[in-house]
This record gives structure tokens, sequence and C-alpha cells, in this order.
């Protein structure tokens, strides 16, 4: 069965036409944040959604060939308003890395743990609520407020719906029913508002005609988790890093929803035949954005100038890249990146070695947080997207684990995720386990770096940054 796997992201959209055989088309459109005072970050919604449906049609074009089916994963916790009659934006998208929600998360401090508590999340504006707060107060009153998923599955299909993974992302479901809660939704003043269907992600949620014959739309899914399940991470410990805007570490967690106390979050990895898996969810706000900052000053090229020009070891420089604040286990949204222990000698060479060392620092301290829940380390890691190009970034964070980091062989692992859930809603007796395509691992990083080497270089880390933030 051919499918177009829809992947809408921070920087662009994406379209590939799969089927057993492999991937026939791919199509990338960019789509431009942007990045505004007071930490803003908005994204035009036109320009977003023109992006999606220009990029599923050319697919479908070069791939040539009837589309059985229609998937969709999403950037997340982006939100905007919309009108329901006529599928007509009100609001810019709220871009998930916006900050103007910490007004709405200040006020509701007293509430933090019962909403961990119900959640699995931590309150923060990183997650979707907030930003509906904030959105109701300061732009429109008009209409509904959804993240983007459901606004773009209303004008594809006409349906109101949002997956299960997606909306465990909003801090307004109970994580173990994966409904809405009314007790949330009093607590962020969202009682009042129409919310989308919750559905599962093998669930064939309606039809379109947006990209030629009627075609069956399904297989909705969260991004990160559709790189979890591309990679075949279906078991308890089995853990992916996808490294994009950010870089994302996901550990699955079983069929029962942990709640750390260490910082950590717990979402809906996936509902699929009717069982719920869940997932660990530690974030890096900037991976590849970093990259991007050294660009703008002229340290490097392009990012493949990195292999080429990054130094052996740091040179004593450390680094934290926390250019749009710091995740779990610190929740600083207000942290800024920062470089130290710099000398008339450090050059380039050490800059560009202490930020990769300073992104993979950050993905082991996340990894460490679900030893206490695993009863043990990660034994691996998975790992996709653009930057496992650097076999510098890559044999640094094997070196960080101290455990094999093995590459995914392809760049769509988001897209191969949906569609993966897409053929368990077209196959009903297809088994979850064969749901993913078919891989072998790409690369695989050993640890090279002495671990007393290593667990000092952390320990120098984890004491900068919690020195220079404060904490």
């Amino acid at each position: 069965m051919a499918i177009l796997a829809l992947d809408q992201g921070t920087s662009g959209s994406k379209a590939i036409v799969v089927d057993e055989d492999g991937i026939h088309a791919v199509v990338e459109n960019s789509i431009n944040p942007q990045y505004l005072p007071g930490g803003a970050v908005e994204q035009d919604p036109l320009e977003l959604y023109n992006s999606v449906v220009d990029a599923g049609k050319e697919a479908v074009a070069k791939a040539g060939k009837p589309i059985d089916g229609v998937s969709l994963a999403n950037q997340g916790e982006t939100v905007l308003a919309w009108d329901p009659a006529t599928g007509e934006p009100l609001t810019p998208c709220i871009v998930w890395q916006d900050r103007r929600g910490e007004v709405v998360v200040d006020r509701l401090r007293d509430h933090a743990d019962e909403v961990h508590e119900k959640t699995g999340l931590v309150l923060d504006t990183y997650f979707t609520a907030p930003k509906l707060t904030w959105l109701r107060e300061n732009l429109t009153r008009e209409g509904v407020v959804t993240t983007t998923d459901t606004w773009i599955l209303h004008r594809l299909t006409g349906e109101f719906v949002t997956d299960v993974s997606t909306a465990s992302r909003s801090l307004l479901v109970d994580v173990d029913t994966g409904q809405w809660d009314q007790r949330l939704l009093e607590i962020f003043d969202l009682a009042d508002e129409k919310l989308p269907r919750i559905v599962d992600c093998d669930e064939i949620i309606g039809t379109t005609t947006e990209f030629g014959a009627e075609a069956p739309v399904g297989g909705l899914i969260v991004d990160q988790q559709a790189a979890l399940f591309a990679e075949n991470c279906l078991e308890r410990g089995e853990g992916k890093c996808t490294y994009g805007t950010g870089a994302f570490i996901l550990v699955n967690m079983g069929d029962t929803a942990p709640r750390f106390d260490n910082g950590l979050t717990t979402s809906v990895a996936w509902r699929l035949r009717g069982r719920t898996m869940y997932c660990s969810d530690g974030q890096v706000y900037t991976a590849a954005s970093a990259v991007r900052w050294m660009q703008e000053l002229g340290v490097i090229r392009d990012a493949a100038e990195m292999d080429e020009i990054a130094a052996d070891d740091t040179g004593g420089v450390i680094c934290a890249p926390s250019f749009a604040g710091l995740a779990a286990p610190w929740w600083k949204p207000d942290a800024g990146a920062f470089v130290v222990g710099m000398k008339l000698s450090t050059g380039k060479p050490q800059i560009v070695r202490a930020v990769i060392d300073g992104i993979a620092a950050q993905i082991a301290e996340l990894a460490d947080l679900t030893h206490p829940e695993l009863g043990t380390a990660l034994t691996s890691l998975k790992v996709d997207g653009g930057l496992t190009r650097s076999r510098t970034l890559m044999q640094s964070q094997a070196d960080m684990l101290q455990a094999p980091v093995q590459t995914y062989p392809s760049q769509h692992a988001t897209a191969l995720g949906t569609a993966a859930c897409m053929r368990l809603a077209l196959d009903p007796d297809l088994a979850v386990q064969d749901g993913p395509y078919a891989w072998e691992v790409e690369a695989e990083y050993t640890p090279q770096r002495p671990a007393d080497d290593v667990a000092a270089f952390r320990a120098k880390w984890r004491t900068a940054v919690e020195t220079t933030m404060g904490l």
C-alpha cells in the first residue's frame, strides 16, 4: 500500500510517498518562523498549511502511483485560533518555542504538583496549555484554539480531531486515561473551549481529495513519537534521539505512565490496537539551531565543516548551547547559552568542539534521568536527524553516554513513523511490531573516551551550568 506521509515541522514541511518497496518521492518545503522580541516565536498559518499541501501534491506527482492513504505527523505544541466555520486562521501560529506564556505559568505555580501528577509533565510554557491561555487573554476570544494538527486536519477532511500522543503534550489530558481532564481545563481557564476528539494513532479519521482521488486520512502521531515508532523502540528501555532544530530523547516506558520526580516528563508514545504505550521525553531546545548560530557568526561555513574543524578536545572550554532556555532537569526557560573557560589560545576548533560536547552532554544528562525508573542505564541509543551526519557529534554522544549510538539510515524517521501508523490503520490484521518499515543500522559509534575522563568532563559541565544559571 502506498502512503503519503506528511511531516509538518518547525522549519519546514516534508512529504514522502512510501510503500513496502521503499520511498518513491520526497519533497521538502521550508517555512520561516519569526523570532520576535519578548520570547515570541510565530509562524504564518497559511504559509505553514500551503507548505504541507504543496509538498504533498508534488510528492504524489513525483511518485506517479495511486495513494492508498494520507498520514500526518505534527510539531506538537504549536497552537493557533481559527474559525471552525470557514477554517480561516484568526491568529498567527504560536510556536512551541514561544515563551510568552510564562506569565500564565508564573501565576499557576501553586498548581504545579497537581498538574504534574495528572499529566506526567511539568508546568512550563514548552507545553500547549499556557500558550492557549495566553492566546485567549492577549489575541482573540473568537473561534477555537487548538494545536496546528487539528487545524490542518479540519481543512483536509472537515473533522475536528487530534491524536492521543499530541493531546498528551497539552497539560490538559489525564495521562493515565488519555482524555481531556475537566480540572486541568479549569486551572488553565479553558473549561469553556470546544475541544477536538482525541483519536488513536491507528485510526482513520476521514478522507481528503486534496492530493488527487479521495483517500483516507489517519495514522496521526506527534513528531518525536513517530520517530520512536519508526526506529522500532517498541519495548520498555529502548530509546532514540532526534537531532533537528532541537534534540529530543525519548525512551519507551511500557504500558504504565511513570511520574518522574527529577524533572523528566512522561507522554503517551502511541495508542495502537487499543493499547497505550508511554515514553519519557527529554528536550534540548537548540541543536541544529546552535549550529546555525555558529554559521551566522562565521565560526563554520556549514554543518559539514564541524567535523573538519572541531578540535580533539575543548581545551578547557565549556559550552551550554541553551539559546532557547533549558528543559529537564533544570526547567529554566530564561536561561541563555554560555561559553566559559576561554583563553587567548582558544580558537574556532575549541569553540566548535565545546558546542558539540555541550549538545551531547545535555542529552546524556537526560538519559541519566531515566535510570532510576528503568533500574539500569541505556544499553544503546538509536539516533536520527540531520546532525547524525556529524561523525564528531555522534562519537561525542557515544562517549558521553558510555553506550553505543546507532544511526537510523533515513533522514525521514518522523514521516516513516506516521506512515507506519497508517499501515496499521489500513490493515487491521497487521501486528504492531510489523508496522514500522524494515531497516538496518547505518553506522554504529562505540565509546572511545575513557569512562573516568567522561565523568570528570560531565561533572565540570554540570557545575558550569548550575553556577552560570544560578541554580
